[in-house]
C-alpha cells in the first residue's frame, strides 16, 4: 500500500512537471489557430480553427531556400559532430600516448569557458581566412563554413560522453582485432562505433537540436538573404510587416520549424535514454 502511494505521487509530480513544460507548447499551437480578433485574450480554444494562417505564414519569404540551407548546414555538422568526436573520444579511451590525461583534462576545460567569449576572435579568424570562392565570397564570411567546419574539430561535453562509454567496452575485443591484424582507425570503425550507438545516438540528437535551432551563429556569419536558416527567416518575418507581428502567424511558422526537433526526439528517444544511461555506469 505504501509503495503504491509513493508510485502514485511520484506520477503526479511528474505528470505536474511534465503539465509546466507543455503549457508554452499547447499555447503555441492555440496561438497558431486563432483568428486575429482571438488574440486579445486569454482564451485557449480559438472560436474558430484558422488552419489558414499556416499557408498565410509561409506565402512570404524564401522558406524553401531557407529549409535547404539549414538542412545541409544541420547534416554535415552532424555528421562531423559525431565522427570527430567519437575519434577524438577513441583516442583518450583506448590508446596510451604520453600526455593523454593532461590533454583530455585541458579538453574538459574547455567547457568551463562561455561561448560568448569567444565569438569575437573567431569571427576575426574567419573574416581573414580564404574560402577560394566558395559561394562567391573571398573569405569564410557570408558562407556556410564557419557554421559547418568547427564541428568537425570535435566537442569538448560530447568527447567526455563517449569516452566514458567506451572505457566500459571490454578491452578483449580490441586486443582479438589487433592479432588479426586490424589497424586503430579499423577497430574504431568497424568494432568501436557499432558498439557506441546508443551514445552516438544521444551525441547526434544534442548536436542536431543545437544547429537546428541556432541563431547566433547564421546571424553573425550569414549576410546574404539566400543564405539564411530557418531561425533568421523567422526573426525576418516577424517584423516584415514593419510593426507588431502577426503572432497567429508567427507561431504557425514556429511551429512548423520546432516540428522536426521534436519529431527526431521522439523517433530516438529510446537510444537517448538508453545513451545516458549506459553513459552513467562507473568507470573501471
Amino acid at each position: 500500500m505504501i509503495d503504491a502511494m509513493k508510485r502514485g505521487s511520484a506520477w503526479l509530480i511528474l505528470a505536474g512537471i511534465s503539465l509546466l513544460f507543455l503549457i508554452p507548447l499547447l499555447w503555441m499551437i492555440s496561438t497558431s489557430l486563432k483568428e486575429p480578433t482571438d488574440l486579445m485574450g486569454f482564451n485557449w480554444i480559438p472560436r474558430r480553427f484558422a488552419w489558414e494562417n499556416y499557408q498565410y505564414a509561409f506565402s512570404f519569404g524564401m522558406w524553401g531556400q531557407w529549409t535547404l540551407n539549414t538542412v545541409i548546414i544541420t547534416l554535415m555538422s552532424v555528421i562531423g559532430t559525431v565522427l570527430s568526436s567519437s575519434l577524438v573520444a577513441y583516442s583518450f579511451a583506448r590508446l596510451r600516448w604520453p600526455g593523454r590525461d593532461l590533454l583530455f583534462g585541458i579538453v574538459l576545460a574547455t567547457m568551463m569557458l562561455p561561448g560568448v567569449v569567444t565569438l569575437i576572435p573567431q569571427f576575426i579568424l574567419f573574416s581573414k581566412l580564404p574560402a577560394f570562392g566558395f559561394q562567391g565570397s573571398p573569405v569564410w564570411i557570408n558562407t556556410f563554413l564557419p557554421l559547418i567546419v568547427p564541428a568537425w574539430t570535435g566537442n569538448a561535453f560530447y568527447i567526455f560522453l563517449l569516452r566514458q562509454f567506451m572505457r566500459g567496452i571490454s578491452p578483449d575485443l580490441t586486443e582479438a582485432a589487433k592479432i588479426d591484424g586490424a589497424s586503430e582507425l579499423r577497430i574504431w570503425w568497424s568494432i568501436i562505433l557499432p558498439l557506441c550507438r546508443p551514445v552516438l545516438a544521444t551525441v547526434a540528437i544534442f548536436a542536431f537540436q543545437g544547429v537546428w535551432q541556432d541563431f547566433m551563429g547564421p546571424l553573425l556569419y550569414l549576410q546574404s538573404e539566400h543564405l539564411y536558416t530557418l531561425q533568421l527567416g523567422l526573426r525576418q518575418f516577424e517584423f516584415a510587416a514593419g510593426g507588431s507581428p502577426a503572432w497567429n502567424w508567427l507561431m504557425a511558422a514556429s511551429l512548423v520549424v520546432m516540428l522536426p526537433v521534436l519529431l527526431v526526439y521522439l523517433c530516438f528517444q529510446q537510444y537517448f535514454i538508453e545513451g545516458f544511461n549506459l553513459t552513467g555506469r562507473s568507470d573501471k
